[in-house]
């Protein structure tokens, strides 16, 4: 873990895949496109280490909803805490989406209308730990957003079957369509479809490299919400800011997996040390910690800056997936923050409850997408169209200038169709 001077820290951070990783990915989607169902068994035997058939593809229905039964008490109030949460916020996004009709001038109606994605494929990561959260964060807006079909695929490692938290995630959320299939092979199945799998029109939710690129590589057939690099956290804070707390949103962070980052930004040199002793300490107790020290030494530091105007501009820069704030008076900073996916406000606001039960989504933009675009929401499952409808009218108040512009780009055909409408 390094404590860095401003001007030695580069915001510059691009995951890239590698020229062998292509090429892997690559093959697999093309055999899953070419052999369907055998593409997809025989892949899942060799990552996965499961010998399925055609029949245990997909799960089912009856064993989803069976599976409900068997949530623990408390565990399924938390379900319910965390779904009802997303729920409430995801309809409040979808409240600022409407049909409407402009008229634009006499005679000229244009209007939008938000129809629903009709069916959507979710993948669920299933390696070390099962991702319910995930399920929860894509399923939940998708469903607020009228998306009538919904497909989950996760990997089938416990047992030689998928999580049965996963499954009962998926039952209390009346989800009847789930499969045992995941990774590249996943990816593959949702877009070109087999003789088991009806394909997708969009695929949301994260996965390893190779599922990212796998997502990447179908971008175009299938809609997809991002390609997610690494998991980020950058924290601005000043001398006010507990350092115990600090350093237990890094772990969190860091604890993903080898290639998360946590990166903290201070103007407070006291802060920035208190703050690494505060990590030492935390870390001897935490049963991840060699996965944490290695994150940490690896992608982690503490940034000294100037003053909190070199704290924004560096965050602005490095667009990070997570923003904390956590400074004395925030007011003044937080609408000069514009490249972010979630921000976190105040000592309280750790970035842990945005994970979870806060309301807000957890699919977020990493590796700098942050600059041009925000997380998951309603707004990945619906599509905003348009329509025009032009009387007589508005025919004739368009008709000159339309046939000029045509004219100009010399595409004949576009000011005949002009032409020959006007019956006046």
């Amino acid at each position: 873990m390094r404590v860095l001077n401003s001007n030695e820290f580069s915001s510059k951070k691009y995951f890239i895949f590698s020229e062998s990783d292509i090429k892997i990915v690559k093959k697999i989607i093309a055999d899953v496109e070419r052999n369907g169902d055998k593409g997809v068994i025989k892949f899942t035997q060799r990552f996965d280490g499961v010998r399925l058939n055609r029949r245990l593809l997909r799960v089912p229905e009856s064993y989803i909803k069976s599976s409900v039964r068997k949530i623990d008490g408390d565990l399924e109030k938390t379900f319910r805490l965390a779904i009802a949460n997303i729920e409430r916020f995801s309809k409040a996004q979808m409240s600022y989406l409407k049909n409407f009709t402009e008229v634009i001038s006499n005679g000229v109606f244009c209007s939008q209308k938000i129809i629903p994605i009709d069916r959507v494929g979710i993948y669920v990561p299933s390696g070390n730990f099962p991702l319910i959260s995930t399920l929860f964060m894509c399923a939940v807006p998708a469903y607020v957003a009228g998306v009538k079909e919904l497909a989950v695929f996760s990997p089938p490692r416990f047992d030689g079957d998928i999580h049965p938290l996963i499954l009962q995630a998926a039952g209390l959320l009346g989800i009847r369509e789930v499969y045992r299939i995941g990774g590249v092979q996943a990816i593959a199945a949702m877009s070109f479809g087999t003789e088991s799998v009806k394909p997708v029109s969009k695929i949301v939710g994260p996965g390893n490299k190779y599922v990212a690129l796998a997502k990447k590589e179908v971008f175009g057939r299938v809609g997809i919400d991002m390609v997610a690099g690494p998991s980020e956290v950058l924290i601005i804070a000043d001398e006010s800011a507990n350092p115990d707390y600090l350093a237990a949103d890094m772990i969190a962070q860091s604890e993903h997996d080898l290639d998360a980052s946590a990166i903290l930004l201070t103007t407070s040199k006291k802060l920035a040390f208190r703050v690494m002793s505060a990590l030492k300490k935390q870390i001897e107790n935490n049963p991840n910690r060699k996965l944490i020290s290695k994150s940490l030494e690896k992608n982690g530091c503490i940034v000294l800056c100037k003053d909190m105007s070199e704290c924004v501009r560096i965050s602005n820069s490095y667009a990070p997936e997570h923003l904390e704030l956590v400074v004395k008076d925030g007011k003044g900073i937080i609408n000069r923050l514009y490249n972010y996916g979630s921000l976190f406000v105040g000592r309280y606001s750790t970035e842990v409850f945005g994970d979870y039960t806060a309301g807000i989504n957890h699919t977020l933009p990493t590796n700098g997408a942050a600059r041009y675009r925000g997380g998951l929401s309603v707004f990945d499952f619906v599509k905003i169209t348009t329509q025009l409808r032009v009387d007589k009218v508005g025919f004739d108040s368009l008709k000159d200038a339309t046939i000029r512009l045509a004219k100009i780009e010399g595409l004949i055909g576009h000011y005949r169709a002009i032409e020959v409408r006007d019956f006046s």
